[in-house]
C-alpha cells in the first residue's frame, strides 16, 4: 500500500537503532540502512542523524514520520474496509435491471426463498437497453451481474449465458394509441390485413420465426424488419409511423403511447433467468430453488382478457 522504505525509516525512527530494527523486520541492518538511505535520496532529505548513540530524527524526519504514521493508519483502515467489501461481496446478489428487463420478476421469486440465504443481500444494477449493447451485458453475467431476468428467445444469448425457464409471456401487438386497431380489445390475424407488422428479422428467435411463418401465409400484411434485439427506438418508430410492432405481453407498459392487444395466435417466448455459465454453488442452490415456482405473469395467464 506504500513504499516499503517507510517502513524501514519508521521503524528504525521507533526502535532508535538499525540493529533493532533489523531484528524487528527480519532484516539484515546493511538493508535497513540500504532503504532509508534509498528514501533520504529519493526525498532528497536528510531524516535521521547517525552517530555512535544511535540515530534521531532531524526536523524534516520529524514531518515525514508523522504523516507516514498517519499513512499506515489510513492504509490499515483501507484494508480492513476492502475485507469487508470483499466479504459483502461474497454475500451479494447482483441483479440486472432495466426496462425492458426489470428485475421486479426477480425480487419476487428472492422474497419466496431468501431465508434459505441468511447474510445475503441484493444489488440491483441498471443498465440501459440498447440493440448494440445488449449482448456486452449479457456477457457480463458472472462479473457485472450474477442475475438477469426476461424474456429470452435469442440463439445469441444463449451463447453467451445459462437460461432457467419459468414460464412464457405471450406474443401481443402493439399499436399508437391513435390508430383504429387501438379501439379494439383483441386482435384477429385479419385485422392486420393492410398493416405494416414490424419484427425482428429471422434467424435468431424461434418464436419470433414461428410468428414470421404464419404472417406470411396472409400476403396482405407487409413485413418490416426491425432490429433483432429492440430498444426504445423501436417502439418510438412504432408511434411514430402508426404500424404495428410485434411485442410481448410484459412490455405493455415500456410506451405510454403505445397499446398492447393480444392477438388470436398462441405464439409465446420463454420467460426466466439469465446467469453464467460457469456459475458458482449459492446461484445454483437459489436456482434449484426458485425452479418450482411461477410467478403468475410468467404462466401465460389470461393476461389478453382483461386488457
Amino acid at each position: 500500500m506504500f513504499n516499503p522504505q517507510l517502513t524501514a525509516f519508521v521503524c528504525a525512527a521507533d526502535c532508535g537503532s538499525f540493529n533493532k530494527a533489523a531484528e524487528r523486520l527480519y532484516l539484515s541492518p546493511p538493508s535497513v540502512m540500504k532503504q532509508v538511505n534509498a528514501l533520504e535520496k529519493h526525498l532528497q532529505l536528510t531524516l535521521l542523524e547517525r552517530d555512535s548513540h544511535g540515530i534521531r530524527l532531524t526536523p524534516a524526519g520529524q514531518v515525514i514520520y508523522r504523516h507516514a504514521r498517519f499513512l499506515f493508519d489510513y492504509s490499515a483502515r483501507a484494508v480492513e474496509e476492502a475485507r469487508r467489501q470483499e466479504q459483502a461481496a461474497q454475500t451479494t446478489f447482483c441483479i440486472g435491471s432495466s426496462l425492458l428487463n426489470p428485475c421486479k420478476p426477480f425480487m419476487d421469486l428472492w422474497y419466496q426463498v431468501n431465508r434459505e440465504f441468511p447474510g445475503y443481500r441484493l444489488h440491483i444494477v441498471p443498465f440501459e437497453d440498447t440493440r448494440t449493447g445488449i449482448l456486452s451485458q449479457i456477457a457480463a453475467l458472472g462479473e457485472k451481474y450474477d442475475f438477469l431476468i426476461g424474456a429470452c428467445d435469442s440463439a445469441e444469448w444463449l451463447e453467451l449465458c445459462s437460461f432457467l425457464p419459468l414460464g412464457a409471456y405471450r406474443v401481443c401487438c402493439a399499436v399508437a394509441r391513435e390508430h383504429p386497431l387501438a379501439r379494439k380489445t383483441r386482435l384477429s390475424i385479419e385485422d392486420l390485413y393492410g398493416q405494416t407488422l414490424m419484427m425482428g428479422k429471422r434467424g435468431d428467435a424461434p418464436a419470433v420465426d414461428a410468428v414470421r411463418d404464419e404472417v406470411e401465409r396472409h400476403p396482405a400484411i407487409h413485413i418490416e424488419d426491425t432490429s433483432q434485439f429492440y430498444d426504445m427506438e423501436v417502439f418510438n418508430r412504432c408511434a411514430q409511423t402508426h404500424h404495428v410492432l410485434l411485442t410481448l405481453e410484459c412490455w405493455s407498459e415500456v410506451h405510454p403511447g403505445l397499446v398492447t392487444l393480444p392477438v388470436d395466435w398462441d405464439f409465446r417466448v420463454p420467460y426466466g433467468v439469465l446467469y453464467a455459465k460457469d456459475a458458482p454453488e449459492d446461484i445454483l442452490r437459489f436456482l434449484t430453488l426458485i425452479a418450482p415456482k411461477r410467478p403468475a405473469a410468467a404462466l401465460g395467464t389470461e393476461w389478453g382478457e382483461s386488457l
